[in-house]
């Protein structure tokens, strides 16, 4: 099973560490489009800090982002599970996880990236500011950049894909469609009154706990089909519809509180 998380837009710097080494991470067919992606937003960031942080999206108040950016390959790196903060990350509370419920975690959890495409847990990253719809001068979108590496990852993996990921990011790597027949797209819909609508914070936290759940079972779901049985079975109420033609299976999680 191959679970993929959004990151969060928060993230927490390390004070200190080894510097980032792209050939490293996990994945390591994506090390060509992880080195172009980097040294476009280091120049970008090196050239000019207004248009920088104009591209970026950043604020009066984030500037220093900028800076930490055009230092990217000299930040000291930190396990990318710790480096990622945030509602889904706090709901996931790795650190509290059984010993063997981070080795599934560290096995089965790939995190997406604007920057690195995808990495697993214990991958060593630096803190750094890039979301999913940016276009960096020299190098065009993100997406133009990532879709082909990123879904040639998820076409060669032999299994179960289930994708927690947010828009933007979906975007980025979408599942191809010779692996809809195996993956599985889920949302979380808040139910009041009778309306269900998408919240953020209800989103983001139940989908922290779904994966939380499923690295301490001690079964792991193969296909869609067994997956909605373990989320059934975890006491979630939910909706799905099966996969057909190029579409994944999708699987509505209807909450009422956190």
């Amino acid at each position: 099973m191959l679970i993929l998380l959004p990151p969060s837009e928060g993230k927490s710097a390390a004070l200190e560490g080894p510097t980032v080494d792209v050939t490293g991470l996990s994945f390591p067919s994506l090390a060509p489009t992880r080195t172009a992606v980097l040294d476009a937003l280091v120049r970008l960031c090196r050239s000019d800090v207004e248009a920088a942080a104009t591209t970026l999206g950043l604020g009066p108040t984030q500037r220093g982002e900028v800076g930490a950016n055009a230092r990217l390959r000299k930040e000291p790196c930190a396990p990318a599970i710790d480096v990622y903060t945030g509602v889904l990350y706090e709901a996931l509370d790795y650190p509290s996880l059984t010993a063997a419920a981070r080795r599934r975690a560290d096995e089965q959890v790939a995190i997406a990236s604007a920057l690195w495409g995808l990495v697993r847990p214990r991958d060593l990253i630096p803190s750094y500011r890039l979301s999913a719809g940016t276009t960096l001068p020299g190098l065009g979108t993100l997406s133009s950049a990532w879709k082909e590496p990123l879904s040639a990852v998820l076409e060669q993996f032999d299994g179960l894909i289930v994708d927690l990921r947010s828009g933007g990011y979906v975007s980025l790597g979408p599942v191809p469609d010779s692996a809809a027949e195996r993956a599985v797209t889920v949302r979380v819909l808040q139910e009041r009154k009778a309306k269900r609508t998408v919240v953020s914070h209800f989103n983001k936290a139940t989908k922290g706990r779904i994966v939380r759940s499923l690295v301490s079972g001690r079964r792991t779901p193969r296909t869609p089909e067994s997956f909605t049985d373990a989320l059934e079975a975890l006491g979630y109420r939910i909706e799905w519809t099966p996969a057909g033609g190029r579409r994944a299976t999708s699987i509505d999680v209807i909450v009422d509180e956190v």
